[in-house]
């Protein structure tokens, strides 16, 4: 069974877009939140791209006293030092961004144009779903996030996205996301031979706009080839 589609926030930057960048929000947060940030690119140098900002699904979370809110996973711990997101609810929200995918490629859009995003919890399912999926990416754009289920990449990696760009980014000050324990997913992931740009921003869990102004310019890289 096909996963349903997720309503989603799209904004276009030009008629009939060749490529899309998918964009996950964070905990509680939803489609709606990341939308200004199209309208701090310089839409002129990026060509004609679809913004595409699923609502993740209603869900409890666990740390939250089990309040429903929209989540891309259960978060059951608040101690990093243990695995602390729920397995199932990470897959059920990969194989429904993967059923975005596919409706990008319905609309004309192939895999090799298309970048997933997220921030937070969404930027770990945006990391969860591309290095595991079956075709290569244009790339990976991971905000103020970690890799979930870690222990689970090297048997499930797909071969088509090992050499995938990823960009990194994280707040030196963030208190939601250690920033230290972000750079033990970095170390991993470049442990594995995945190409990531790093950067760190004087920011707490948000972004900045010197982080935008390099997320702009890392889309040109990996957009414009």
């Amino acid at each position: 069974m096909s996963a349903e589609l997720l309503p989603c926030v799209e904004i276009e930057t030009g008629p009939q877009p060749t490529h899309a960048v998918i964009w996950l929000h964070g905990l509680g947060a939803d489609g709606h939140d990341f939308e200004p940030v199209v309208d701090a690119f310089d839409e002129a140098a990026l060509p004609p791209t679809r913004f595409v900002f699923p609502h993740a699904p209603m869900r409890p979370v666990t740390i939250n006293g089990g309040y429903v809110m929209r989540a891309w996973y259960d978060i059951i711990a608040q101690d990093f030092s243990k695995r602390r997101e729920d397995p199932v609810g990470v897959h059920e929200s990969a194989t429904q961004i993967e059923a975005l995918i596919a409706r990008e490629n319905a609309r004309g859009i192939p895999d090799e144009r298309i970048v997933l995003a997220g921030f937070s919890q969404g930027g770990a399912i945006a990391l969860h779903t591309a290095l595991r999926h079956p075709k290569r990416l244009a790339g990976v754009l991971a905000l103020s996030t970690y890799l979930p289920l870690a222990e689970t990449l090297k048997d499930e990696a797909s071969a088509a996205n090992r050499d995938v760009p990823i960009f990194m980014a994280h707040g030196r000050d963030d208190g939601v996301i250690p920033h230290d324990f972000a750079l033990q997913s970095f170390a991993q992931l470049t442990a594995a031979g995945y190409p990531i740009t790093w950067q760190t921003y004087f920011v707490e869990h948000g972004i900045v706009m010197e982080e935008i102004r390099d997320v702009e310019q890392w889309l040109m890289s990996v957009l414009v080839r």
